[in-house]
């Protein structure tokens, strides 16, 4: 884990000491076990390392090849080695002592720019080719790990954050008013349309799954590789495509264990999270080694207002995992005192932006500080399981056997989905003819959660911007710009959706953001095996009837960890967990000064022109001085408390 700065020239200077020097400063609040710089000529590269696996301690970068034409930074860990180890032909005795950064410059040297499209895992690098006078770089499909850059004064300028590049004479540029009227548009937790932008004038981002070539005072940015399987998979059984399953699967867990410090991982009570677990315990038994678990649980003196489907204290499900997985020293944390509003300062401090996602933060952060403070290299999540390997929205297959008149097996079905989940048929079936034919039940998939953005974005501020036409698709009818990903599918469509979700540059910019930011401030690596791309693409190869099935949604992976996880857990159709229910609660305390700051903030002339103060006064006073914990989830709240995070960060720059 590193990381990464440089600075390369294009109008005949050399790079500057005092430049590198600046950019350095500025990450040196990053853990590390190592700092080095090199400058040569135009060139400046720095980097500060910390050592997560075994060949790590063996990184000296800015590291270069034995010819000296080319030096790397690398934040990278690959997790097909092996595979690369053949196709490079490195000798065995070399493999044990070869680290990442060089099987990368291996592969450049012998695929060039195509080299990031044979690489499987979590990486953004930069290698400077001193006898081309070139940079070329790349970030993984999943853009896991952030990489930004600047161009100007006569130079080029890169780090892993935005810090080094602000710290720069002329880098900064102000506010960058298109990327705020976006965020504040937008009502997902994505934040612009424009995979490159950023908040910041000048300061842009290589969008995952890009290249970027700065050659001649230029660069040059392309996409590479795709999540797409060659072909659909077909195999003889069901059970050999839950073997399947657990081999690939059981195959990205294991790849992201390696580290010689500890393996922890997030584990709530569902199905994500406890397969990731439950393939990681058994694996780590096998070295010694024990997995540290942790868990957010409500507050106490928290009154659980959440109705009987949904479950905001997990435990009783997180138990038996445990209990049945073995291995495991699990860690409660009730993060008592702390509230999204604690939270908000360091956050931005951390993100070097404004966020959506206060209702999980507080747990987010600390579950990372507790995990790096405890010796751990790495911090497994199933935080994209949803839309691969635990995918299967049944009623949305079960509509789609309706408009294809597939009676019989959609009578079946429904029996047996209806006894699973505890529905009569007569409400499913009234469900079942919303989604398979909206315009008859007068009303559109795409409506929901319309208004949200009117709410946030002083209407002004919008018309200037043009915001809302732009994100309608602008003259040219088209929305894409990194939100709809590489396929630009109907959000309306589920199974298109899914495609979608795993191929936004949007999402995947905001979720490599706070991995990356939060990895180097604490020390600890956040690793996700249900997003690694080979299980994507098995997981899209997949035939949708795997994934739905016996009465069953997300059947492949409850069948395919029968003997992984409990059945309570296994099995479970009834009740889903919950994060974040209990925010209010926690935040209660803090309720009136909180409303002190809105006051200020629809009074603060700094602001006045881009978010809606009317609108924020109205929710503020409807919604009281004590507010209640069941609308923890309430449009209203949202606008509240995204606002006062929007406030702080625009002060910071106005």
């Amino acid at each position: 884990m590193s990381a990464l700065a440089g600075i390369v020239r294009f109008d005949g200077r050399a790079a500057s000491a005092a430049d590198g020097e600046a950019m350095m400063d500025a990450m040196a609040r990053y853990v590390a076990d190592d700092a080095r710089t090199w400058r040569g000529g135009p060139a400046f590269l720095g980097c500060r390392i910390r050592w997560i696996t075994p060949e790590s301690v063996l990184e000296r970068m800015p590291d270069g090849d034995p010819n000296g034409r080319l030096r790397i930074v690398a934040d990278a860990i690959l997790d097909n080695r092996a595979e690369l180890f053949e196709r490079l032909e490195v000798p065995s005795f070399r493999r044990g002592a070869t680290t990442d950064a060089e099987l990368i410059l291996l592969a450049y040297r012998r695929w060039g720019r195509a080299a990031p499209e044979r690489l499987v895992g979590d990486f953004a690098f930069m290698i400077w080719d001193e006898e081309r006078r070139e940079l070329f770089g790349a970030r993984d499909l999943f853009g896991s790990r952030s990489l930004y850059y600047h161009i100007g004064a006569g130079r080029l300028a890169f780090a892993t954050t935005m810090a080094p590049l602000l710290a720069l004479k002329d880098a900064a540029g102000g506010l960058d008013e298109a990327w705020l009227a976006e965020f504040m548009a937008i009502p997902e937790m994505f934040e612009s349309t424009d995979a490159g932008a950023t908040p910041y004038r000048g300061i842009r981002q290589v969008p995952p799954g890009h290249s970027i070539v700065f050659a001649d005072g230029r660069a040059r940015l392309d996409a590479y590789g795709t999540i797409e399987p060659d072909e659909p998979l077909r195999l003889k059984s069901d059970g050999e495509y839950e073997e399947a399953m657990r081999a690939v699967f059981g195959e990205a867990v294991r790849c992201r264990l390696r580290t010689h410090r500890e393996v922890a991982a997030t584990l709530s009570g569902g199905l994500d999270s406890g397969a990731v677990a439950g393939f990681a315990a058994r694996a780590l038994r096998q070295e010694g080694k024990t997995l540290q678990t942790y868990s957010s649980v409500p507050a106490s003196g928290f009154a659980d207002w959440t109705p009987g489907h949904v479950a905001a204290d997990e435990r009783p499900y997180i138990a038996a995992t445990v209990r049945h997985v073995g291995n495991i020293e699990e860690t409660y944390m009730d993060f008592e005192g702390i509230s999204p509003l604690t939270e908000v300062d360091e956050w931005i401090d951390l993100l070097e932006s404004p966020y959506k996602f206060f209702e999980n933060s507080h747990w987010l952060k600390g579950i990372h500080e507790r995990a790096g403070s405890r010796g751990a290299g790495v911090l497994l999540t199933g935080a994209r399981g949803n839309f691969t390997v635990s995918w299967g929205p049944a009623l949305d297959y079960y509509a789609l056997l309706l408009k294809r008149m597939k009676w019989l097996r959609l009578s079946r079905e429904l029996r047996m989905f209806g006894a699973n989940k505890g529905i009569g048929r007569r409400r499913l079936l009234q469900a079942l003819g919303k989604l398979a034919f909206p315009a008859l039940a007068g009303r559109s998939r795409d409506a929901g959660g319309a208004d949200l953005p009117a709410m946030l974005i002083h209407p002004d501020f919008a018309e200037r911007m043009g915001v809302f036409d732009r994100l309608r698709g602008g003259p040219d009818g088209r929305s894409d710009g990194g939100v709809r990903g590489r396929g630009g599918s109907a959000a309306a469509d589920p199974f298109a959706l899914r495609r979608d979700k795993l191929g936004s540059l949007a999402a995947a910019n905001k979720n490599g953001a706070t991995a990356t930011k939060l990895s180097l401030r604490y020390g600890v690596w956040e690793r996700d095996p249900t997003c690694d791309l080979r299980v994507v693409r098995f997981c899209l190869s997949v035939p949708v009837k795997q994934y739905v099935r016996d009465g069953m949604d997300r059947a492949l992976i409850r069948r395919a960890t029968k003997s992984v996880l409990p059945d309570e857990v296994r099995l479970n159709q009834r009740v889903r967990g919950v994060q974040g229910a209990d925010w209010i609660h926690r935040a209660a305390p803090m309720w009136p000064r909180l409303l002190d700051e809105l006051r200020r903030l629809c009074d603060d002339s700094a602001v006045a022109g881009y978010l809606h103060v009317d609108r924020i006064r109205a929710a503020a006073a409807g919604i009281g001085r004590e507010p209640r914990p069941e609308l923890a989830f309430h449009p209203e709240m949202r606008l509240l408390l995204r606002s006062v995070i929007l406030y702080r960060f625009i002060k910071r720059h106005a």
